[in-house]
């Protein structure tokens, strides 16, 4: 899974240093990111009227059953 803005990068990197994940791990996103120019931050997507409505008729169809 690719990395998708330079703060995860570094959170990453702070994880290698602390020994909560492997080097092998940190390679393999490292390695599937590639060359990309990422940004800063990555903010959360906009949740619209239609999206709602959508979430709200599959959790009422949930509880029906």
């Amino acid at each position: 899974m690719p990395f998708k803005s330079k703060a995860q990068r570094r959170k990453f990197a702070q994880l290698l240093v602390e020994g909560k994940i492997t080097d092998q791990t940190y390679e393999e996103w490292n390695r599937s990111t590639g060359k990309k120019v990422l940004p800063e931050r990555v903010k959360k997507k906009r949740v619209t009227a239609k999206t709602k409505r959508a979430t709200k008729a599959k959790t009422t169809k949930r509880k029906k059953r």
